[in-house]
């Protein structure tokens, strides 16, 4: 059902390479996608490499990623991977959890997130999102991260992996909302074992629902499903519009 609900999903980060989508995953901890999207043209502009982040002054890494959040803590993890990438992988990013979770600022879920969009293994990433959901479609009982992975992997097919992780994402941001779960606009419903934690009348759930799915937005939900290829470009140029630039 979430396939169908959402045959657009996909990362909501940008990015061209490995490089790219490690830094900009390391960047979103404790902050938007829309937020990193904004903030890593400059950044990669300025560093498209790993050699080039690693000779950079910190000062610098600072001022560009501050609107992120904790940018200091963040600046010294980009600048202390990009070393380690140089040193020891030859300036390529390596393309196994096991290498990749060595990495400063580097866990399993940044891990999956590289691995299964930017080398095409697949991979369970479980974000604050995808933990929430799990919980209430009865997938784990588990608030750890590394236990809901587990579980979740037992459930689905490898080759799932990577495209339920997007497809969990997308409906916990637009409809399975952390404080007021739009229980009454949503697809798996009648499946859901927590339905009810929220609002269950569909005309006032439909009011809650979010982005494309938000009342207003059916034009801009259309043109997705109808261009699910390029669901990632519509985003961009919609985020861009919203922010007043030019994507």
């Amino acid at each position: 059902m979430l396939a169908e609900q959402y045959p657009y999903a996909h990362a909501e980060l940008d990015f061209r390479n490995p490089f790219e989508l490690l830094v900009a995953t390391v960047l979103s901890a404790q902050t938007t996608d829309v937020r990193v999207n904004q903030v890593t043209p400059v950044l990669f502009a300025r560093y498209p490499d790993a050699r080039s982040l690693s000779e950079a002054e910190l000062p610098d890494i600072e001022e560009i990623i501050r609107p992120t959040g904790f940018f200091r803590a963040k600046a010294k993890s980009l600048h202390t991977l990009s070393q380690r990438i140089v040193d020891e992988f030859d300036g390529v990013v390596p393309g196994t959890l096991a290498e990749l979770v060595t990495l400063p600022g580097v866990g399993r879920k940044t891990a999956n997130v590289v691995l299964g969009n930017a080398f095409g293994v697949p991979g369970i990433t479980v974000d604050t999102h995808f933990g929430r959901l799990a919980k209430r479609f009865g997938w784990t009982a588990s608030d750890d991260p590394v236990v809901v992975e587990r579980d979740v992997m037992e459930l689905f097919e490898p080759r799932d992996w990577t495209m339920l992780s997007h497809r969990v994402v997308f409906h916990g941001r637009r409809v399975c909302l952390a404080r007021r779960p739009a229980c009454g606009a949503c697809a798996v419903a009648t499946l859901c074992p927590s339905f009810g934690e929220g609002e269950t009348d569909p005309a006032k759930a439909r009011k809650l629902l979010r982005f494309e799915l938000a009342p207003g937005k059916e034009a801009l939900h259309a043109e997705m499903l109808a261009n699910t290829d390029n669901a990632a470009a519509i985003r961009q140029r919609t985020e861009s519009d919203a922010a007043g630039v030019s994507p």
